[in-house]
């Protein structure tokens, strides 16, 4: 059985990626993952049968279990992974709850990590890993402390894993998107943390269309539009504590 597995199904990139990935490819199934089983089901009627929703909390063990029983089970061919799950809170370091702070880490970066290592064995040549990141992996981000530092992992994460299974014919990139009008805002945003949003904000059509094209061409990084590329390559040519500075004064901090 050839199938796609998408987390963070139920909105955003990861609903996104549902819709291209169905329109573009012949699967047996589309395994689409997340919490809220209603916006799963909503997706399944959208899309057809294909579609198997499956409800977990990929911060709890019992869900990363229930996901390495159904592999374990059915025995599936990969072809496709895309771990979309994740969120973020712009506010003030102290100002946040230790339960934001580390359910940030745990969905970001330690659920990317359980599905990436329970996926392996499932993935064959020719296999395809998206790893949503961030404009922040980049650089570290005040008032996103936590959130880029885990986007930070995710970049680094990819790229070296990506670097040991490439001999196997499976590509791994990380997404790297900028602002994307997405329901994330709607959870992220915290009193006045972020005030200034620069860059242009891009739909999840824009970035997921772009990541699409770029694993074509075999690349481990992706970043949608030339601002948001500049950015990246700024982030590399200063020092982080002169990107910071400049981020603090668009803050007004």
């Amino acid at each position: 059985m050839r199938i796609a597995v998408i987390t963070g199904a139920s909105s955003g990139m990861g609903k996104e990626f549902a819709i291209k990935l169905e329109q573009q490819h012949n699967f047996d199934e589309i395994w689409v993952i997340a919490r809220r089983a209603d916006r799963l089901y909503e997706l399944k009627e959208q899309l057809g049968d294909k579609v198997r929703p499956i409800s977990l909390d990929l911060t709890k063990d019992e869900s990363l279990n229930k996901y390495k029983e159904m592999l374990e089970s059915e025995k599936p061919e990969i072809a496709v992974l895309v771990n979309a799950s994740g969120y973020g809170k712009f506010e003030a370091f102290e100002n946040l709850s230790l339960e934001d702070q580390t359910g940030m880490i745990d969905l970001n970066a330690k659920a990317l990590t359980a599905v990436t290592y329970l996926s392996l064995p499932y993935l064959k040549k020719g296999s395809e890993v998206y790893q949503i990141a961030s404009l922040s992996s980049f650089q570290p981000v005040p008032y996103l402390a936590v959130y880029g530092a885990t986007k930070a992992y995710v970049l680094s994460f990819t790229r070296a894993v990506g670097a040991e299974i490439r001999k196997k014919g499976i590509k791994m990139m990380a997404v790297c998107p900028g602002w994307v009008k997405t329901e994330f805002f709607d959870r992220a945003v915290v009193k006045e943390g972020v005030i200034t949003y620069f860059n242009q904000f891009f739909t999840a059509e824009q970035i997921v269309k772009r990541a699409m094209r770029d694993m074509k061409k075999g690349k481990d990084v992706s970043v949608c539009g030339p601002k948001i590329r500049a950015q990246v390559l700024l982030t590399k040519l200063l020092h982080h504590r002169a990107v910071m500075r400049i981020w603090m004064w668009q803050q007004k901090k």
